[in-house]
């Protein structure tokens, strides 16, 4: 059996693109997990945090396609860059929630969500009037190594996407699952209320989540930058509006969900370019979204529940 190499190649780039969105789509879950709001912010959250990421490693020095790293420079070098990049993220998260958020907790209605709306327009603007329009080289650190599989090109790039991914969403299972306040968050999760009884800090929850999903935003936005070696003030929407789709295909506020809704539409991207032409991606992708919403609004791996009051 032939493998067409060319088709293999987009399945490399779809696991690529696919890790991205799970990553981003996993803010969008654990926000909506807790609090049952859709977080609009998220997606310009992800567009500053690849500021960040680039500015961090201009720090180091590093500029365009200039310098190319190897061995314990390039770990130290990407360690940094996640580490700065991820805990700014979680910082703007904490501070949406704190500042524009919270005070809207008891409101019933949209008013949150359309708050969310307004702060991503403000870190929009903040960073169009601040930076510019155009794009930005992405310093990229990384050396050019390729492997030759079936006729399909693997590069250093997607292994350590995928094994930075694959690690991150790891972490965060293990914490959600085996330490206390991961077991406080899916308490919260099914009945706030109920948890608020129990003892558990339900604002300490809220922020840790907010935390948690800015910070992976981030990462999305670092590897963002070293897979397109850009940036630019629009990005925010593309991508979010991806991992959304990848949020709800999965079920939002399923944490397993986002993590293989974000792989499944890295996948139809890529093979949806492949087999189609490039442009008919947004209708496949977003088309997708419509019928989830429609015919199974629970998503793939999501359970129904009861509104809130």
């Amino acid at each position: 059996m032939t493998i067409d190499p060319v088709l293999l190649q987009q399945v490399i780039n779809g696991l690529s693109l696919g890790a991205m969105y799970a990553l981003l789509a996993l803010g969008f879950t654990l926000v909506y997990g807790i609090l049952e709001l859709i977080n609009f912010a998220h997606f310009n959250v992800f567009m500053v945090s690849s500021f960040i990421g680039m500015w961090a490693l201009q720090l180091l020095g590093l500029s365009g396609q200039s310098t190319v790293l190897t061995g314990m420079a390039l770990v130290g070098t990407l360690a940094f860059a996640f580490i700065v990049t991820m805990l700014a993220a979680g910082i703007l998260g904490v501070a949406i929630e704190r500042i524009a958020l919270r005070p809207l907790r008891g409101v019933r209605g949209t008013a949150a969500m359309i708050t969310t709306i307004g702060v991503s327009y403000i870190l929009f603007n903040i960073i169009l009037l601040t930076v510019g329009a155009s794009s930005e080289n992405f310093p990229n650190p990384l050396p050019t190594v390729r492997w030759d599989i079936a006729g399909a090109v693997l590069e250093l790039r997607e292994v350590l996407i995928w094994g930075i991914t694959v690690a991150l969403m790891l972490a965060l299972h293990l914490f959600v699952n085996r330490t206390r306040l991961g077991k406080a968050m899916r308490a919260t999760a099914q009945d706030p209320e109920a948890a608020r009884m129990m003892g558990i800090d339900v604002d300490r929850v809220v922020v840790t989540a907010f935390f948690l999903g800015s910070a992976l935003a981030g990462a999305a936005a670092l590897i963002f930058g070293l897979y397109y070696n850009f940036t630019s003030f629009i990005i925010g929407y593309t991508a979010g509006l991806r991992a959304f789709t990848a949020a709800v295909l999965g079920g939002i506020g399923s944490v397993t969900g986002a993590m293989v809704g974000g792989v499944l539409i890295g996948l139809i991207e890529s093979l949806g370019g492949h087999f189609f032409q490039v442009r008919w991606a947004d209708v496949i992708i977003f088309s997708i979204l419509v019928l989830v919403l429609v015919f199974a609004p629970n998503g793939l791996f999501g359970r129904a529940t009861a509104t809130r009051s």
